[in-house]
């Protein structure tokens, strides 16, 4: 039998991009298609292993549980064990999918058995053959396309308005940018100006303070020692009190930006009368967004064409 490396090679290379595409549509990540092409790369050289090594520990269960890993590795970078875990379970799960509906469609068409006088006759193809290859290659993409539409619809669906968003806050002569999740069950905002509070982690929010600054302001607030707060921060903070969740009177830090700048599909929000609530800490364990975004920002500030 010959096999045609370059064309099984090429093929699963093809197949493996396209998983970890879904894979990347499904968390809801930033990656750049280059770096999944390369994890692909990466995940199509079990190809020639499994041809010129084939008892190597790389086919085993375990091995490909491993290369598994670092796929995704090279794929998605490493931020944390929770992000990690996270785009593993997906790329088992999108992997799963896909091969159940190929299986599924190759239940429904193709014909398992015929009558004869003689009774029921069973029969079978075998793998690798013309059809097979053909049917792979064609049924693929339709069963990838029909998994990426119905768990988009079914994420459209399930969260509509709250959607994760790019965001720009520029404070104090200084602009960075980070990802902002529309969270409809923020009404917080100030007593006094009723300005709408966006709360951010102190992942983003520290790179406007050198780390002495910012031990002293986590300091401050834990103490309430408003006398003790950095001198040079003292005109941009704002202390906002709120009602917390077991009804206690409790107080936020906030910010005053010069201006925060949210990017909601092909239009660009802009607003000057919000506030920066600081979190201590982080917002989420996968790190994927930094701010939670007032809902009536989006309602309320200024609308301009991306």
């Amino acid at each position: 039998m010959t096999i045609y490396l370059d064309a099984v090679w090429a093929l699963n290379f093809l197949l493996d991009f396209m998983l970890l595409m879904l894979t990347q549509a499904l968390a809801r990540d930033d990656t750049k298609k280059l770096r999944l092409a390369i994890g692909a790369f990466v995940a199509s050289l079990t190809v020639p292993i499994s041809i010129y090594f084939p008892e190597s520990i790389a086919t085993s269960v375990p091995g490909k549980i491993v290369a598994s890993g670092i796929i995704i590795i090279v794929a998605f970078g490493y931020r944390n064990k929770y992000r990690w875990v996270k785009l593993f379970a997906l790329f088992y799960f999108v992997s799963f999918s896909i091969g159940g509906g190929l299986t599924a469609i190759h239940f429904l068409l193709q014909r398992p058995f015929y009558v004869h006088t003689n009774g029921f006759l069973t029969y079978n193809s075998g793998f690798g053959d013309p059809i097979s290859w053909l049917f792979i290659v064609i049924g693929f993409p339709i069963v990838w396309l029909f998994t990426k539409f119905r768990l988009d619809k079914h994420v459209q669906e399930k969260i509509r308005y709250d959607q994760i968003l790019p965001v720009t806050i520029e404070m104090k002569g200084k602009s960075y940018s980070t990802t902002g999740f529309i969270d409809s069950g923020n009404q917080l905002t100030d007593p006094i100006t009723k300005k709408p509070v966006v709360l951010c982690d102190e992942v983003f929010l520290k790179q406007w303070f050198s780390e002495q600054t910012w031990a002293d302001l986590e300091r401050c607030y834990h103490t309430f020692q408003i006398e003790a707060l950095p001198a040079e921060w003292e005109k941009y903070l704002q202390i906002v009190p709120y009602q917390g969740v077991e009804g206690n009177n409790m107080f936020l830090f906030t910010l005053r930006p010069e201006r925060i700048i949210i990017y909601y599909g092909e239009e660009r929000i802009t607003t000057r009368k919000a506030l920066i609530g600081i979190q201590f800490g982080e917002l989420t364990k996968d790190a994927s967004y930094h701010c939670l975004l007032h809902p009536r920002m989006i309602q309320t500030s200024t609308i301009h064409s991306a």
